[in-house]
């Protein structure tokens, strides 16, 4: 599989699109924010504008590893544990820690992404992709955050925004893998 260098986050499209030396390698649904985009810390929004992966957490953990405060729990979520913490926001798998790039609007004071705890994280396949239903992460499919833990580095471009898929593909996300 070929590493990605570039990844691009379409609020309208809720979708992820990873491209490597320009060309789009691949194109995952995701869930944003239920509250929208917006920067402000306890806003519960979705970051927009530069971005980068400052920090990839969960190397070897099994599928649905259960990650509180950037550590494994030792859980693994089951449907059972979803119904003994029904209001969990479940983190799991993997985490990619984004940091934003753009001092006063995602970096630094009361907009700084890497401080208002942001990621790329697994979540339980019972939750809905593409549409927007987050407390202001990225969720994506466990299985598709394994691949795309592997294929991104650390320091990894991100741009989240309301555009559409950057190469006008059209608005339906469905996986594609190289």
């Amino acid at each position: 599989m070929t590493p990605l260098d570039f990844l691009h986050i379409s609020l309208a499209d809720q979708c992820l699109y990873g491209f490597a030396g320009g060309q789009l390698r691949l194109r995952l649904p995701v869930s944003t924010a239920l509250n929208g985009p917006g920067e402000l810390n306890g806003s519960g929004c979705t970051p927009r504008g530069r971005h980068q992966v400052r920090a990839k957490i969960g190397e070897g953990l099994p599928l649905g590893a259960v990650l509180r405060g950037r550590r494994w729990t030792g859980e693994v979520w089951s449907p059972q544990l979803h119904e003994q913490f029904p209001g969990r926001d479940w983190i799991l798998t993997r985490i990619l820690w984004l940091s934003g790039c753009e001092r006063g609007r995602n970096r630094l004071g009361q907009v700084d992404t890497f401080r208002r705890y942001i990621y790329l994280h697994g979540t339980p396949d019972t939750e809905p992709m593409g549409v927007p239903r987050s407390h202001g992460c990225i969720r994506l499919r466990n299985r598709d955050l394994m691949e795309l833990f592997a294929r991104v580095p650390v320091h990894c471009a991100v741009q989240i925004d309301e555009a559409t898929c950057p190469l006008g593909i059209g608005t339906s996300c469905l996986s594609i893998k190289e």
